[in-house]
């Protein structure tokens, strides 16, 4: 029977994936584990292995496009199965862009004992577990925010669901009445295991629940939307351009939401989608006519004592799509900076000893030692005397690390990523130094892996390098603490009564007020202080 592939959740801050490589093509048999595609997320490209064991039927969108997570990213089946009342019951389809497989007439089925089950009817969707994470086997329900009954709208918080690695928030991709509940809170479901069922009130869900557990679902009426499908395959060009059917225009809610943001009047938009359906491509790739220019009035031609000499030039501008990297930024710090009351604290370093003492470790150094390393170095040994900065806010409790895992911020192309140095006092400055060039390295390229970049308990964002005196950085949640490093500046300072020249350094703690105060940041930042005034004492 033929089963929809949907989009993982592949990272806690993950919306939607981009196909960077589809690694099989409609027609292709896969099996259980096997690669299937290469997808890029908010944070990685990463391999995403087959669930299921069949052929390839669909593929949801062609490379390099887009897809939400818990939409259609394929349909696996029996070969030769026809898969469109399937497609057409799935309120998330994604139909742009799609590849599907020429479905030819099935010989008439023999007699059997189990026949299949006509859920084409049901107006009710089944809700599975999704993978929230690269390693994630099965979900725990911390809580439900829903009961049966309840009306449920996409986007609305569901449910607490607890993975390997963090409990996570669940919104529902669905609309409507929660029919039925897959476990009670504190139960494990399995990935892809039955979440939940929402639907119409009054849906027929328990033969859904049927027919899904006895993969026999075979809707009867697949002979209309096949029909529709072959109609649609020979449709004319001059029959495409037309996507208007009784007033209502044909086009995906993407698309619509990109035409208001971009001001654009959808109805002039000539679609690319099936039977005519205008797309998110078609609104970017949409040049609007150009208004005739005004013609210039002779009214206004009278004598004058100065006539100014006429300016060439013309306004434009250039619409950026936005990456997957640029969206999750802003969308996490909005809601750190909106929901974390931060506090910030400055102080002054004077550098002269660490500028000395870099210049000897360098001379017998196996490898460079940046003032950024001996940064990391000082803050994980003043974090080690100053625990009470090591926590993360949880709500109804806080979490005070016993390890220090040291999140660094490194600029890319895109955005921003923070690879986390674990057990950073533990490691020596020559340690430190290869595995952040090594972690900047893999950022670069877009190699890290998600791993490489959580359970950073906190954070240091050096701006030095490019000038900048001081600034102040954003809390990365759940950090409660993030370090903003600015550059190292000769200045006169007064030393024994003398204005003398010295190398001073300004940084700027950012603290979430909720669980560290002003005076443990104070505290921590002092002890930061002497270590990078006396270098000698990180290396003990």
């Amino acid at each position: 029977m033929a089963e929809i592939v949907r989009m993982p959740k592949m990272s806690d801050t993950m919306v939607e994936g981009v196909v960077a490589k589809w690694h099989k093509k409609v027609g292709d048999t896969v099996k259980s584990g096997e690669l299937m595609a290469e997808i890029e997320t908010d944070k990685a490209t990463m391999d995403y292995e087959s669930f299921n064991t069949g052929t390839v039927l669909y593929l949801g969108v062609q490379e390099g496009k887009a897809v939400k997570v818990n939409d259609v990213l394929a349909i696996v089946g029996n070969k030769g199965e026809d898969y469109s009342a399937l497609l057409a019951s799935a309120s998330s389809a994604a139909t742009s862009g799609g590849a599907a497989a020429e479905t030819k007439a099935a010989p008439a089925p023999a007699a059997s004992s189990a026949p299949a089950i006509d859920t084409s009817g049901i107006k009710a969707e089944i809700v599975l577990m999704p993978k929230m994470s690269d390693t994630m086997v099965e979900g725990v329900i911390a809580a439900w925010h829903k009961k049966v009954g309840d009306n449920v709208k996409s986007g609305e918080l569901m449910a607490e669901i607890e993975t390997d690695k963090a409990t996570m928030e669940y919104e529902s991709y669905n609309t409507g009445t929660l029919l039925y509940i897959g476990v009670e809170a504190g139960k494990a479901i399995p990935v892809n295991g039955v979440l939940a069922i929402v639907g119409e009130k009054g849906a027929d869900w328990q033969t859904l629940l049927k027919a899904h557990e006895s993969k026999g679902s075979a809707p009867a009426a697949s002979a209309a939307p096949k029909a529709e499908a072959t109609q649609a395959a020979s449709a004319k060009p001059a029959e495409v351009a037309s996507n208007a059917s009784n007033g209502r225009v044909k086009a995906s809610p993407l698309a619509k939401s990109l035409a208001k943001e971009k001001g654009l009047d959808i109805s002039k938009i000539s679609g690319t989608g099936e039977q005519g359906r205008i797309t998110k491509v078609d609104v970017e790739n949409y040049k609007p006519a150009a208004a005739p220019a005004a013609a210039t009035s002779s009214k206004g031609a009278t004598a004058a004592p100065i006539v100014l000499p006429q300016v060439v030039g013309a306004e434009s501008f250039e619409d950026i799509a936005v990456s997957q990297m640029r969206k999750t930024i802003a969308r996490r710090l909005t809601e750190a900076k909106v929901t974390a009351p931060h506090i910030y604290l400055t102080m002054e370093i004077n550098m002269d000893k660490a500028v000395e003492a870099r210049k000897s470790i360098n001379d017998i150094s196996p490898v460079k030692i940046s003032f950024n390393d001996m940064v990391i170095k000082a803050v994980a040994a003043a974090i080690r005397q100053n625990p009470d900065v090591n926590v993360s806010w949880l709500g109804d409790n806080m979490r005070r690390n016993n390890h220090i895992h040291i999140g660094v911020a490194v600029a890319v192309k895109d955005g921003l990523l923070v690879p986390v140095v674990r057990f950073a006092d533990n490691k020596s400055l020559s340690h430190i130094a290869v595995e952040v060039k090594e972690l900047a390295q893999k950022a670069q390229n877009k190699k890290l892996q998600p791993a490489e970049m959580e359970g950073g308990t906190f954070a240091v964002s050096n701006l030095g390098m490019f000038g900048i005196d001081e600034f102040c950085a954003i809390v990365n949640p759940p950090n409660a603490c993030i370090l903003a490093v600015g550059g190292i500046k000769e200045t006169p300072i007064v030393k024994n009564g003398q204005i003398v020249p010295g190398n001073i350094m300004k940084v700027t703690l950012s603290c979430d007020h909720r669980a560290v105060d002003g005076a443990v940041g104070a505290a921590f930042l002092k002890t930061f202080k002497t270590l990078m005034e006396e270098p000698v004492r990180i290396l003990i």
